[in-house]
């Protein structure tokens, strides 16, 4: 019993400035090689990340103050495990707040079977957009690109691609309506565009396929980035003394 209640300390989420740093201490050590550490450096890992009460320190394993020790090793490689620590932060909040999940790239989909699933069941919230091409079709390549470059910066977005031939009805996605971009919601088709390249300049941009999508309102707001990194939930650790 006491065994599943230390394991659900262990994993809970605190709020608050010390329930912050106790998390970022938490995560800090969870990140570390310990394997490549000396065994000293582990064995005061183990004691800084035990969610026990020691005997002889009745303020608890995580709650009391960093000795000079344990600062020493925390403040090691903290920009990069910052960074990692600040983007599980801010992927948690955007799910708990229901945004839906985030996404990276664009997913290739290679059969009919997955395109229907992307569409029926992903989060209710999150917009799928979906470009049906075919190598050799003008304009395909372009919008590759692009949807490359918009994936980066609205993360919310699921964009997949899928060659005409995979999606089991190449008959209906003939070279005359390539490339056809349909984007969804909730499993509801909420734009069909047919040789979408005929909306646009011979040489067009992510700028312009950007304000294609905006134009119909099919798009969310854009993800927001400050110093070339997201500061949607900024999380200040400098305060652990």
């Amino acid at each position: 019993m006491s065994g599943n209640v230390d394991e659900e300390e262990a994993n809970v989420t605190h709020t608050g400035p010390k329930g912050v740093i106790n998390d970022w201490r938490r995560f800090k050590l969870e990140s570390m090689d310990q394997e490549s550490l000396p065994p000293q450096k582990r064995e005061l890992l183990r004691q800084m990340s035990s969610p026990h009460r020691p005997k002889d320190d009745g303020r608890g394993g995580l709650n009391r103050k960093m000795s000079v020790q344990e600062y020493e090793l925390i403040k090691e490689d903290d920009e990069k495990c910052m960074k990692k620590y600040r983007k599980q932060c801010m992927q948690e909040m955007h799910e708990r707040l229901s945004f839906g999940p985030k996404f990276e790239g664009v997913y290739e989909l290679d059969s009919g079977e997955a395109f229907l699933e992307v569409i029926e069941k992903e989060h209710r919230l999150t917009v799928v957009v979906v470009h049906i091409y075919k190598e050799g079709i003008k304009g395909c390549e372009a919008l590759n690109s692009c949807l490359d470059c918009l994936a980066t910066e609205y993360t919310s977005v699921k964009f997949c691609r899928i060659d005409a031939a995979a999606t089991g009805a190449g008959e209906r996605f003939t070279d005359s309506v390539l490339p056809t971009m349909l984007v969804y919601k909730a499993g509801e088709l909420l734009g069909n565009f047919l040789a979408t390249n005929q909306h646009f300049n011979e040489e067009f941009f992510a700028t312009d396929v950007e304000a294609f999508l905006n134009g119909y309102g099919l798009l969310p707001e854009k993800d927001v980035v400050v110093g070339g990194e997201e500061e949607e939930a900024a999380v200040d650790v400098e305060a652990v003394e």
